[in-house]
C-alpha cells in the first residue's frame, strides 16, 4: 500500500518536532506534522522558556538589595509588567519561527490545524482532509487540570500567566508541585503578596524530604504564606477581587487565583479508544521501551505517555523513536538517573534517589551540609544552601545528589554526569575543590551525618 506519509506526527512540541526533524532530515522519511496551537508546545510557548525568563525578572529586586550592601548606590526602581510581557511575547514569536524554519529545512510538511486518528494508518484534519501514514506518532503533551468546584471558572492556569494584562497585587497559588512553587516565587519576587494552598503535608512531593523542607522554609522567609493541609472549597467574585474560602474555614480576598494542581495527558478526542487502545487512569498512552503502543503503527512520546514529564526527556524519546523506526538503529531512552531542576528561589537541583527511596532499597550513608553562601552572607541575607549526597554502603556509589542553592540547576547537570558514570563517594572525595564556590562542598564532605 502506498501511503501519503511515512510518518505523521500529531503535536508540534519538543518531542514531536525532534522526531519529525530527525525522521525527515536525517533518515529521509516523508513526514507530515499537525499542530492545532503554536509550534513549540508547552515548553517553548507556555512552559519552561517563558517561565525561566520570569524567574530572571523576579530575581532583580534581591540583586538590587545586595548591590547596595556591596557599596553600589543602586535603586531598584519599579517593574513594568507590560514592557516585560511584550518583550517576552516577541521572544516566543522568535522561537516559534525558529521551530518552523527547522521543520521546513528538514522537509517536514506542517499542517496548522488539529488532527485526530481515524484508523491505524489514517489521520483526519479539522479541515476535513485525510492522510494515510505508515506510522503515526502522538506527541500532544499535557494540559493543566483544574477540578470543578463552586467558582472554579475564576481560576487561571499556568497557560494564562504569561499573558496577564497586569500583575495582581494579591495572588493565591493552589498546588504543591514544582509549577506552583515556581510561580509563587516568581510572583513574590515581582512584588505580589502571595499565599499558597496545598492539601498535602509538605510541598514538592516526590523530592527528598529534607530538601522539600529546606525550600519551603526559604519560601516562607521570603514572605510567601504557605498553608499546608488546605484546599479551596469556593471562589466568589467580589467588587474588589476574588473571595477564597479554604477547607480550613478561612476566607481571604485576592486578585488572582492560579491553579497548579497537576497536568493531564492531552489525549481527549484523539480517537485512540476507538482503536482499542486502553488509556491509563489520567488518560496517558501506555507504550513500551521503544515508545510503541499496543497498535503497532502508532507510537507516542513525551508527556502524553505519563513517563517523565520533562522537555529533555520528550526530545530524547522522539529522537530514539526516529532512529529506531527510520534509521534501523533500535534505540531506547533510559529513564533512570534523569536530573531535574525546580526554579524556585532558591533553586532545587536533584538527580537519583531521595534519602527515603534509597533507604528502602539498601543500607546508605547520608552526607549533608547547610551553610550561608558567601555572596548573600556578605549582603546580610539569611539564605542557606543545602548540599546532600546519598551513598550506598555496599558499593560506595553515589545514589543521589540534591542541591538547594542559587544556580542549582547548573550544578546538578554536571553532578548528573558523574553519578550516571557510577561515581563513588571516594571519586567525589578525590576530586579537588574549586575555591571559593558553593559546589566545592560536594567534594569536601568527609563524614556522614547519618546512616540508615
Amino acid at each position: 500500500m502506498a501511503f501519503d506519509y511515512d510518518l505523521f506526527v500529531i503535536g508540534g512540541g519538543s518531542g514531536g518536532v525532534r522526531a519529525a526533524r530527525v525522521a525527515a532530515g536525517d533518515w529521509g522519511a516523508k513526514v507530515g506534522l499537525a499542530e492545532e496551537s503554536r509550534m513549540g508546545g508547552t515548553c517553548v510557548i507556555r512552559g519552561c522558556v517563558p517561565k525561566k525568563l520570569m524567574v530572571f525578572a523576579s530575581g532583580f529586586p534581591a540583586m538590587f538589595e545586595d548591590a547596595q550592601a556591596y557599596g553600589w548606590k543602586a535603586e531598584g526602581g519599579t517593574f513594568d509588567w507590560r514592557v516585560f510581557r511584550n518583550r517576552l511575547e516577541a521572544e516566543l514569536d522568535r522561537l516559534e519561527a525558529a521551530y518552523r524554519t527547522t521543520l521546513k529545512n528538514a522537509g517536514v510538511v506542517v499542517h496548522d490545524t488539529r488532527a485526530t486518528i481515524v484508523d491505524p494508518h489514517r489521520v483526519r484534519l479539522a479541515t476535513g482532509e485525510e492522510f494515510t501514514a505508515k506510522h503515526i506518532l502522538v506527541a500532544t503533551g499535557g494540559w493543566p487540570f483544574v477540578p470543578e468546584f463552586p467558582g472554579s471558572d475564576l481560576a487561571v492556569t499556568s497557560n494564562e500567566m504569561f499573558h496577564l494584562d497586569a500583575l495582581p497585587k494579591r495572588a493565591l497559588v493552589v498546588g504543591g508541585g514544582y509549577i506552583a512553587g515556581e510561580f509563587a516565587c516568581i510572583l513574590n519576587g515581582l512584588g505580589v503578596e502571595v499565599s499558597q494552598y496545598y492539601r498535602g503535608a509538605q510541598i514538592l512531593r516526590g523530592f527528598d524530604d529534607e530538601v522539600r523542607g529546606h525550600v519551603a522554609n526559604a519560601m516562607r522567609e521570603a514572605g510567601i504564606g504557605i498553608h499546608l493541609g488546605t484546599a479551596v472549597t469556593k471562589l466568589e467574585k467580589t467588587p474588589t477581587g476574588i473571595r477564597v474560602t479554604g477547607s480550613d474555614g478561612s476566607e481571604r480576598e485576592v486578585d488572582l487565583v492560579l491553579y497548579a494542581t497537576g497536568r493531564r495527558p492531552n489525549t481527549a478526542g484523539l480517537g485512540l479508544e476507538a482503536l482499542g487502545l486502553e488509556l491509563g487512569r489520567t488518560g496517558e498512552i501506555p507504550v513500551d521501551a521503544y515508545s510503541q503502543t499496543a497498535v503497532p503503527s502508532i507510537f507516542a512520546v513525551g508527556d502524553v505517555t505519563g513517563r517523565i514529564n520533562l522537555t529533555p526527556v520528550a526530545i530524547r524519546e522522539g529522537h530514539a523513536f526516529a532512529d529506531t523506526v527510520f534509521g534501523a538503529r533500535p534505540t531506547t531512552f533510559d529513564h533512570q538517573l534523569v536530573a531535574s531542576a525546580v526554579f524556585t528561589q532558591p533553586e532545587l537541583g536533584s538527580v537519583g534517589l531521595s534519602e527515603e527511596a534509597a533507604r528502602e532499597q539498601e543500607s546508605i550513608e547520608v552526607y549533608a551540609t547547610a551553610f550561608r553562601p558567601m555572596r548573600t552572607a556578605f549582603a546580610g541575607r539569611p539564605e542557606r544552601v543545602l548540599m546532600k549526597l546519598i551513598v550506598s554502603q555496599a558499593t560506595r556509589k553515589v545514589l543521589g545528589c540534591h542541591i538547594v542553592a542559587p544556580e542549582a540547576g547548573e550544578m546538578i547537570q554536571l553532578a548528573a554526569i558523574a553519578i550516571r558514570m557510577g561515581a563513588t563517594k571516594e571519586d567525589f572525595d578525590a576530586t579537588c575543590a574549586v575555591h571559593p564556590t558553593m559546589a566545592e562542598e560536594l567534594v569536601t564532605m568527609r563524614k556522614p551525618v547519618r546512616t540508615a
